[in-house]
């Protein structure tokens, strides 16, 4: 078999998106005040991970040392599907000011509302749930604090199918019931496992019920409208629904043991949760843990607030300290995750860097951020006086990008040593 013909079979089995051959004619560039030889760098690695045709768009904003060095955008939000025909005229491109869903990297901004709603003296972080929501702790889940359930402590790491009815978005009496009714299978304090979805309904109730306001209006009023963000929302509204770049499932299919992991891991399989998020009635709900709807550049902003211990342009959103307690480690430095089966270092809303290896590369002890489904990164460093966000509408799990992903990773960390 000829090499063009085993590309285009391989191309085939991993679900391959078309990638045109002039990728400078599907790149949107916005403004860029940092040193061009170190954007021109990390873009063409950016360049080997979109011509891998596992992410039809790809957004990227890199922030250094207080410079925008990348915000730059490549390939379609809408029309550009696996194993079809691409009209190149008809395809939405995919800018800068794309909004984009988060997925999981949302947990780290729902994290933030809460530490700020702390910090007003609205709650604590210490707070039992039940304190809040009356009911909750039934099944004895009275001890689980908004501490637990942020560090994925909580030992509620799944929600129930009948969970995952989009319908059941609005209806929070109905939402805070199958909360209440959760049985948790390890004791609140104690061992670590991935809460994917689970967190975030309960970071919503607990806000409800202390503030009288969802997250989303805390997120806009404390956080987005001080910050002067155009797009940092849970979810959207209606008319801006059309508006999101369209998530793909990409990749190889997976096989039975990858697949029940993930729906074990999710709460239900792989590409039902994927499809759904496309749905009309998932991107204008608020769902915390997994529809941050944002622009790279957007979310770039936030952790350079972040980075800078609260304050960015003059403006002071979060104080210091509330920074620190955040992104403070929880429980030993690198832990397994009953739920991931992986070493993780969790604070109270992130994931957290090591001096070995961790999501963000390799000896970055006090990087701080969250990685979202399958290949979004965000993160700060504050040794290297960086912000990263990598956001991408390709969803695979295995696929052709895997070594092109860990070189862009690699090539971030080399272009941008510690101070």
């Amino acid at each position: 078999m000829s090499l063009p013909l085993i590309d285009r079979a391989v191309g085939l089995a991993a679900r391959r998106c078309w990638v045109p051959s002039d990728l400078g004619s599907v790149t949107s560039h916005g403004h860029e005040t940092g040193r061009d030889e170190m954007a021109e760098k990390v873009w063409s690695l950016v360049e080997s991970l979109y011509s891998t045709g596992m992410h039809p768009a790809i957004q990227v904003c890199i922030r250094h040392e207080g410079d925008v060095v990348i915000d730059r955008a490549i390939g379609h939000a809408r029309g550009n599907l696996p194993g079809r025909w691409v009209d190149a005229d008809a395809a939405v491109p995919m800018s800068v000011d794309t909004p984009v869903n988060l997925f999981s990297a949302a947990k780290a901004v729902t994290a933030m509302v809460m530490h700020k709603l702390e910090e007003q003296g609205t709650l604590s972080i210490d707070d039992r749930v039940a304190d809040h929501v009356p009911g909750f702790d039934r099944h004895g889940k009275g001890e689980i604090t908004v501490r637990h359930v942020l560090s994925h402590r909580a030992g509620i790491a799944a929600m129930p199918t009948r969970a995952f009815d989009l319908d059941l978005l609005s209806d929070h009496e109905q939402v805070e019931e199958i909360l209440c009714s959760l049985r948790p299978t390890a004791e609140a304090g104690a061992s670590m496992a991935y809460h994917a979805v689970t967190g975030g309904f309960v970071m919503e109730a607990v806000a409800r019920r202390a503030t009288g306001r969802s997250l989303r209006a805390v997120l806009n009023e404390e956080i987005k409208e001080p910050l002067g963000l155009d797009w940092l929302d849970f979810g959207v509204a209606p008319e801006h629904a059309g508006s999101v770049a369209k998530n793909v499932e990409t990749g190889f299919p997976l096989g039975l043991a990858m697949g029940q992991f993930l729906a074990r891991v999710l709460g239900r399989p792989w590409g039902p949760v994927l499809r759904m998020s496309n749905d009309p009635r998932f991107l204008t709900g608020v769902i915390p843990s997994g529809n941050a709807i944002v622009t790279a550049r957007d979310i770039s902003t936030f952790y350079q607030c972040l980075m800078n211990g609260g304050s960015l342009g003059g403006v002071r959103v979060f104080d210091e300290a509330t920074i620190a307690q955040a992104i403070r480690p929880q429980g030993a430095a690198m832990e397994l995750d009953r739920m991931l089966g992986m070493p993780i270092r969790y604070s109270s809303g992130f994931m957290l860097g090591s001096e070995h290896a961790s999501l963000f590369g390799w000896n970055h002890p006090r990087a701080f951020g969250h990685v979202g489904m399958s290949n979004t990164f965000t993160w700060a460093d504050p040794d290297r006086d960086l912000v990263v966000a990598l956001l991408t509408t390709g969803k695979p799990v295995l696929g052709t990008h895997v070594r092109a992903l860990i070189e862009l990773i690699s090539g971030i960390h080399e272009t941008f040593p510690e101070r």
